[in-house]
């Protein structure tokens, strides 16, 4: 498949502000100050390292500093929300004056900080510059809350993602045929996996590529490190790519020279059978909690409950861990447009593991697959 094949439908930036002025009078603020820079990115479509978005009842700002004039003014325009979003460019005392300026013009007397971003010293900063004229107010998950359904155009930047991600692991599995005639690192495969998102649009990795062979599977989060592989290894690979800010994310785990022998067969057999039935199991009107309890009850009844040790899944999308969360923590019910993960994982700790992993999106009638490469364990 062709990753640059198809239109993109465009992104609905310009509705998120009025959207988000609904959850206001929930979340108990008049106003509120975005700092979480993807968060930013959501509401106004500037994608730089510094910003802060502020939204009232019935306006919005965003204020950064001279080094994205041309590039904030651009992708304002670009989102759609130029007419509804104001702009101030200056240096930190600048933007601050801008953000208290726009809070009083608005009567804000609530304002409201994302707690789950702003330290206690810039919480402190921002409560001394409205001392006075307003109280700072502790907000979580009001931005997220939001995001957690996408629109068609943020669904169709996945796909890229995804597609963009798996045609290069496509491109670079051959090497692990190799293995045995000639030397592979786990870096040097991160390497080339890394290079081929790139070549094949990617802006970035989704997030550090994992490839943990050998014992070094057992290890959920593993670093590549220069430890070569080896034929009768399990490999797992975790990567995604980025396009266009929206990320992808999927686990793939082989076996190096044929099919898995021993108690690995089993464990590979058991997670592609937990997986599955997760999979199966995600759709509109179901908790995040009730995937995992599907995910883990196989596991369970394997006799490795204990060698599971991380939730089923997270939300995936401008971040590559957002809400909902598919765990026992999971309070969430999916709906249509959610896009979650479903990776169930055994891990024998000397020995290797094994998960296996896809991005999914709830639809009305049950899910629709975001990563399509095969859970072939053979290379």
């Amino acid at each position: 498949m062709n990753a640059k094949a198809t239109k993109l439908a465009p992104l609905e930036v310009a509705s998120r502000l009025d959207k988000l002025r609904t959850r206001f009078d929930d979340a108990q603020v008049d106003a509120l100050i975005v700092t979480n820079l993807a968060n930013v990115r959501y509401l106004s479509g500037f994608s730089g390292s510094a910003g802060v978005v502020v939204v009232t009842a019935k306006g919005a700002l965003l204020t950064t500093d001279g080094r994205y004039r041309t590039q904030s003014a651009e992708q304002v325009q670009a989102a759609g929300v130029a007419g509804s979003l104001d702009i101030a460019i200056g240096n930190g005392e600048g933007q601050r004056a801008a953000v208290k300026a726009a809070l009083v013009a608005a009567s804000a007397a609530r304002v409201g900080l994302e707690s789950e971003d702003v330290s206690w010293a810039a919480s402190r900063r921002w409560r001394e510059l409205f001392e006075g004229e307003a109280e700072g107010i502790p907000a979580t998950g009001i931005v997220e809350g939001l995001r957690e359904v996408k629109d068609a155009g943020e669904l169709d930047r996945m796909a890229r993602a995804a597609a963009i991600a798996d045609a290069a692991l496509v491109e670079v599995l051959p090497m692990l045929a190799e293995v045995g005639k000639t030397t592979i690192t786990e870096e040097e495969f991160a390497l080339v996996l890394d290079t081929a998102m790139r070549r094949g649009g990617a802006e970035d990795r989704a997030f550090d590529t994992i490839v943990a062979a050998g014992p070094h599977s057992a290890k959920p989060h593993h670093q590549p490190t220069a430890t070569a592989l080896a034929p009768g290894d399990p490999v797992v690979v975790d990567f995604g790519a980025t396009f266009e800010g929206y990320r992808s994310d999927m686990t793939r785990t082989f076996w190096l020279g044929g099919e898995p022998t021993g108690e690995m067969a089993r464990v590979f057999a058991v997670v592609k059978d937990s997986q599955a039935r997760g999979v199966a199991a995600v759709r509109a009107g179901v908790s995040a909690k009730d995937v995992d309890t599907v995910c883990r009850d196989v596991i369970t009844e394997a006799g490795w409950a204990d060698r599971f040790e991380h939730g089923t899944g997270h939300g995936v999308g401008l971040d590559i861990h957002e809400a909902p969360t598919v765990s026992q923590q999971g309070a969430a019910i999916l709906a249509p447009g959610v896009v979650v993960t479903v990776e169930p994982g055994v891990y024998l700790p000397g020995v290797g593991g094994v998960r296996i992993e896809d991005t999914l999106v709830v639809t009305e009638d049950g899910s629709r697959t975001l990563t399509g490469f095969t859970k072939d364990v053979a290379a």
